[in-house]
């Protein structure tokens, strides 16, 4: 017997509700961690599923379960055929359906877990004292609300919360697995023991975003939790109380209390005592802060030195240290990182566009004073999928490094000395390359000779930016000494000490080479995207056209749409985006051929397109009615008027978007 979609999803989603009410979960992790200790022999590598499905069986586990899942089945019957006489095979087909629920309740827990390796099982059991949220009032059913999210990080693996409203009080009921493993020295295919897990300094990074009702993310929380507290913890299970403090310039306030409980699975057969992993991670919190300490005396020293050079230097935007959106001082260096996409971006400019469709926002500043100054971590900043400058700048320099390109992130100033982040490159054959994070455009760098005759010819720049106070990647930090700091003048020749003034390379590497420090905030993974293209922007279209229509209607205007038109229209907007990520013009002969066809004789065809970075329809037909060219289309008056409409979602990782949109019209 099959279920339709919906039935399968409902019938999924009771059954799943039953296991938590029954705490199913626990039961069976714990009887997987008895089994593994009893069955798992030294010479013998892993358990097979079907060892572990019978232990679970042995145990009572898969009857209680079937038990109290009879409601179900009794949902399940009423869409079955009723007659007085059941069919013959209608038994055969009841006693398959619960075969198939068993299998998806030990699918639900077994699917992802291995009994050679370690995890790490953190649980999220509520939230508390969210005061901001105090007043806020319970939704109504199917009523759409505010939501928290809370993203994690842990050696390369990465987690998302299911929303929850937001609340004094938010709902938080998840659990992650995470899996605790050693990526070096030949220990990747090894349970690691207490002692390994108590050298492993890297945190699970915490973030909580906030998403308002028209979709607007908003960061809330960035915590480093530090796990390893349940090493030396009874049974292996130890519950916390964490405090998120809030963001940029509320650093200092809390905004909420996360019940946490950390339990390691399997149980670890010996148990550190609390006192020796105190005394390892106050080890690790003196040698960082010794580390930290040696290089600020080093910064100092070499900040001493650059002035020397000229005391105008003092004005320059040299970049040393960047505070975090936790109010950390970090090097800069310490932001980039050579990252590498895996199969989901396949070119240098593909990874520059991905980055230019990421939402530009500055960081927010409780009244004025100008702009305030906040690097974001990758995490943070891929979680809300917007940030400042200077984090586009930070993540294109680390995907350009990441494709074997010598990259550098520049600090200095565009029009009107407004403080702005670049990435430039540098070719084998001396060829200087700008990249401008926030757009996607590339310019090529030809310096002005300040000598030449006055009448001489000279390269004019074609890129935004005036001044370039230093550059710097993942292992080196340069500041601009020459004479003038203008972009248009300086020579990139990074190598020549009397024109860009290095810092040491060991000192860099002492703070900011991966695992040096346990400040260090590890880099994430990118994730694949969420979104799928196909459906959102059938949805987007059929909005547009309704809003259209509304507006024409307020008008007195009546709509006749073209779906030939419409469908018309697509490759133009490939062609567009194909433009963006590769400065190639393509397919433009054949898109003009297929309109003039399209359009009669004597008919007039106007099309308008128009790009964003964001899926909410209304408000990008609002952006569209402020252009007087679209709302000349949108508003057509004329005999025979039919309008058109085409909307095509380019996806990419993170779930960034390009929306690329376009109206037409045909009229007499």
């Amino acid at each position: 017997m099959s279920l339709p979609a919906d039935k399968a999803s409902e019938l999924k989603q009771l059954i799943h509700q039953q296991l938590n009410k029954m705490d199913v979960h626990g039961r069976i992790r714990e009887i997987l961690a008895e089994t593994i200790r009893e069955e798992l022999a030294p010479d013998q590598q892993q358990l097979s599923t079907e060892d572990l499905v019978k232990a679970l069986k042995r145990r009572g586990i898969i009857d209680d379960v079937m038990k109290e899942l009879n409601f179900v089945t009794d949902n399940v019957d009423q869409d079955l055929p009723t007659s007085p006489k059941q069919p013959a095979g209608f038994s055969d087909r009841q006693s398959t359906l619960l075969k198939k629920i068993s299998s998806y309740i030990l699918l639900h827990f077994t699917a992802n877990i291995d009994p050679t390796r370690r995890y790490l099982y953190l649980q999220v059991l509520g939230g508390k004292a969210f005061l901001e949220h105090l007043q806020e009032p319970e939704p109504l059913p199917g009523q759409v609300c505010s939501t928290f999210t809370l993203c994690l990080h842990f050696r390369n693996q990465r987690f998302r919360s299911k929303p929850v409203p937001c609340a004094c009080e938010p709902d938080f009921h998840d659990g992650f697995l995470l899996e605790v493993h050693r990526e070096s020295l030949g220990d990747g295919t090894r349970m690691a023991d207490s002692t390994t897990m108590l050298s492993i300094s890297d945190p699970v990074h915490m973030v909580l975003i906030k998403t308002d009702i028209f979709g607007e993310i908003t960061l809330v929380a960035s915590y480093f939790l530090e796990w390893r507290s349940v090493l030396g913890s009874e049974n292996g299970i130890t519950n916390l109380t964490v405090e998120l403090m809030g963001v940029g310039t509320e650093s200092k306030v809390s905004v909420g209390i996360l019940n946490v409980k950390l339990e390691m699975y399997p149980t670890l057969n010996q148990m550190l005592s609390q006192e020796v992993v105190n005394t390892q991670l106050a080890l690790e919190r003196q040698k960082t802060a010794e580390r930290e300490r040696l290089f600020l005396i080093y910064a100092k020293q070499w900040w001493r030195e650059y002035l020397q050079i000229r005391p105008s230097h003092n004005s320059r935007l040299v970049k040393i240290f960047a505070q975090d959106e936790n109010g950390i001082n970090r090097p800069v260096c310490s932001y980039v990182r050579p990252l590498r996409a895996g199969r989901l971006l396949d070119t240098p400019r593909q990874a520059a566009r991905f980055v230019n469709v990421l939402g530009y926002e500055r960081a927010p500043v409780i009244g004025g004073g100008g702009k305030q100054e906040q690097w974001c971590t990758l995490l943070a900043f891929l979680c809300r999928n917007k940030g400042d400058c200077e984090d586009h700048a930070n993540l294109l320099c680390s995907l350009l490094l990441g494709y074997g390109l010598e990259a550098f992130v520049c600090v200095g100033t565009k029009a009107k000395a407004v403080p702005h982040a670049w990435v430039m490159t540098s070719g084998t054959d001396g060829t200087i390359t700008f990249w401008e994070s926030l757009t996607g455009h590339r310019y090529i760098h030809k310096p002005v000779n300040p000598d030449e005759p006055a009448l001489a010819e000279q390269p004019k720049p074609l890129y935004p930016y005036r001044t370039i106070g230093c550059v710097f990647n993942h292992q080196m930090f340069l500041g601009n000494c020459q004479p003038s700091d203008s972009v248009e003048v300086c020579v990139f020749d990074l190598n020549d000490e009397s024109k860009w003034k290095p810092m040491s390379e060991e000192a860099i590497k002492s703070v900011c080479a991966p695992g040096a420090t346990t400040s260090l905030p590890p880099f994430p993974p990118l994730c694949a995207s969420m979104v799928d293209a196909s459906i959102t922007s059938n949805e987007m279209e059929m909005q547009l056209k309704l809003l259209v229509s509304e507006h024409r209607k307020d008008l007195g205007l009546t709509t006749v749409w073209e779906d030939q038109l419409s469908y018309l229209l697509s490759p133009a907007l490939a062609s567009y985006e194909f433009e963006r990520t590769t400065s190639i013009s393509a397919g433009n002969e054949e898109f003009q051929d297929a309109i003039r066809r399209a359009v009669p004789d004597g008919h007039t065809f106007k099309g308008f397109p128009i790009h964003f970075v964001y899926r909410n329809a209304r408000r990008a037909f609002a952006t569209c009615l402020r252009s007087p060219f679209c709302e000349e289309i949108i508003c057509c008056r004329g005999d025979q008027v039919r309008l058109a409409v085409r909307v095509r979602v380019f996806t990419y990782p993170e779930s960034a978007c390009a929306v690329w949109i376009m109206f037409a019209c045909v009229f007499l």
